[in-house]
């Protein structure tokens, strides 16, 4: 399988870079650049493309709003695009609206090129790339700006749960990966991966990104407890 990837930031020399990086792999092709929301936009729709490494800020349409719109355009279809989201450490607090807007995942502009191929590689293949415990840390620095609760989800939706599918989701917002969950449980990673499956399906979730998301807004999570 090769993976399609659209690159979208405005500046030509990081849409560069990114593309000598990419096309060296051999399971990678770059299938087009946009150099703003509205471009990518378009690209998406007429390339369809596998993965778009999105940035965040450039003029026009954002990255954030050019995310959200390709992610619900393409939700109807056969094919919907990971989308993983570029941004630099003064940008953090764009990162939780970027997993709202139905973003993967996020990367570092300096990210190392070993790291840019292996998360557009895991993405490709339907995982988020937001390391769980990097997605609490953050969730954790930026949780005073969440909206709350009552505007995004209820503690009510998480009625749909089992106890044990409950505490599985404590886990995963505590930044724990199947293998931790599945030592803390005493259980299989086997059973963990299906309690997980379980919590996505009956919440409405993508990943486990938006899964972190939703327990911190509940407050089933408070934020800083575990940093």
């Amino acid at each position: 399988m090769t993976i399609r990837v659209l690159l979208v930031d405005d500046q030509p020399l990081l849409r560069t870079g990114f593309r000598f990086i990419l096309e060296a792999e051999p399971d990678v092709t770059v299938v087009g650049e946009a150099g703003d929301g509205a471009m990518a936009m378009e690209q998406s729709r007429a390339l369809l493309p596998d993965v778009v490494l999105m940035d965040v800020r450039m003029p026009g349409t954002d990255g954030i709003e050019a995310t959200r719109r390709i992610v619900r355009e393409a939700a109807p279809t056969a094919h919907v695009p990971k989308v993983l989201v570029l941004t630099t450490f003064d940008l953090d607090e764009y990162i939780v609206e970027a997993l709202r807007a139905g973003a993967s995942g996020f990367l570092l502009k300096d990210v190392p090129p070993d790291d840019l191929v292996q998360a557009i590689r895991v993405v490709a293949a339907g995982d988020a790339i937001v390391a769980p415990s990097v997605t609490r840390r953050l969730l954790d620095r930026f949780a005073t700006r969440l909206p709350s609760a009552h505007q995004q989800a209820t503690p009510a939706r998480l009625d749909r749960l089992t106890e044990r599918e409950l505490e599985v989701l404590r886990l995963i917002a505590r930044g724990m990966s199947n293998a931790e969950i599945a030592a803390e449980l005493v259980v299989s990673e086997t059973t963990v991966k299906t309690h997980v499956g379980n919590v996505l399906t009956k919440l409405g979730l993508r990943d486990r990104v938006q899964a972190v998301v939703l327990a911190y807004e509940t407050g089933l999570i408070i934020p800083g407890a575990f940093s």
